[in-house]
């Protein structure tokens, strides 16, 4: 699905055929198994048990929530050629993990060609905005047969974006320091979440710089220090020692950079590699206008885009 080609709405992707409707099943291993079980019959998804095993691995590891009360669990295939749904309603409510407090209700399972890496996240886009709603899982779990669920998707007018953009794989940049924040909180955040750097915003939450942990090496060792053969004199830590004295009244202005990678949040998410190749960084920061909105990490771009 590249930009350009025609709007396709997310119903089209399963119909009546593919959804239990109000499972008295109360486990999410039980209703997954039955889910595919479904889908190997009407759509021919292949081994079952295999794509079992793997939607299992993942969601035990890192559950799919994706909305209150609605799990996306979702698997990647080389045997199939194009993306594959299934949808499970449960009144009572399903236990899907214990690190998952509310029951799940709504399950929209996939099943998309290994090769297709924006397949899952143009469908997980498209259903973003019914996740948002906190009653969506309700609502659907009230609906009594297939076809009223299907419906609801599909009055929806629910449709699978042209492209994957940056904040569809981005995640939200929870930990960020205020312009008039010191050097004392940002060495106690690098510390604390292990980060190799940090945005700075100012108070309408604007991006106007980053700090490195690299900048805070070269801070704390003068040029003079990177030529010295003979560490004798700092063996101590001499000159970090002299940064810790000073911690309190160094400002960020001081010590951030303005050599970031950003992208807007609604260009296309290739355009978030680009900028971490060219920036020779391992995360680029996700703006609207300036307002920071988000993060991708080098590591999160690769997890969605090569195995999510």
């Amino acid at each position: 699905m590249s930009k350009g080609k025609t709007a396709i709405q997310f119903s089209s992707l399963f119909g009546p055929a593919e959804i239990i409707c109000q499972t008295e099943l109360t486990d999410r291993d039980s209703i997954l198994l039955e889910l595919l079980r479904l889908l190997a019959y009407e759509r021919s998804i292949g081994n079952v048990h295999e794509v079992y095993k793997m939607i299992l691995e993942r969601e035990s590891e890192a559950p799919t929530i994706v909305g209150s009360g609605i799990a996306m669990p979702h698997a990647r295939l080389p045997t199939i050629d194009q993306i594959v749904v299934g949808v499970a309603t449960s009144k009572k409510g399903i236990v899907y993990a214990k690190n998952v407090d509310n029951p799940i209700k709504l399950i929209i399972l996939t099943v998309s060609p290994k090769a297709s890496p924006a397949a899952y996240l143009q469908a997980m886009s498209s259903v973003a905005k019914i996740c948002q709603d906190p009653a969506t899982a309700d609502v659907v779990a009230e609906l009594p047969t297939a076809e009223k669920v299907w419906k609801f998707f599909d009055q929806g007018g629910i449709i699978l974006p042209s492209y994957v953009r940056a904040c569809d794989i981005m995640r939200p940049a929870k930990v960020k320091l205020q312009e008039h924040d010191t050097l004392e909180k940002a060495i106690t955040l690098f510390v604390r979440h292990g980060l190799r750097d940090l945005p700075v915003v100012d108070k309408d939450d604007n991006l106007v710089g980053v700090v490195t942990t690299y900048e805070l090496l070269r801070v704390c060792l003068p040029d003079y220090v990177l030529w010295m053969e003979d560490l004798t004199p700092i063996l101590n830590f001499e000159p970090f020692a002299e940064i810790l004295r000073k911690e309190s009244k160094t400002w960020l202005a001081e010590i951030m950079t303005n050599e970031y990678a950003t992208v807007d949040a609604d260009s296309p998410a290739i355009q978030v590699a680009k900028e971490i190749t060219r920036q020779r960084v391992d995360r680029a920061y996700v703006v609207r206008g300036e307002k920071l909105v988000g993060v991708v990490s080098l590591g999160t771009f690769l997890d969605r885009v090569l195995r999510g």
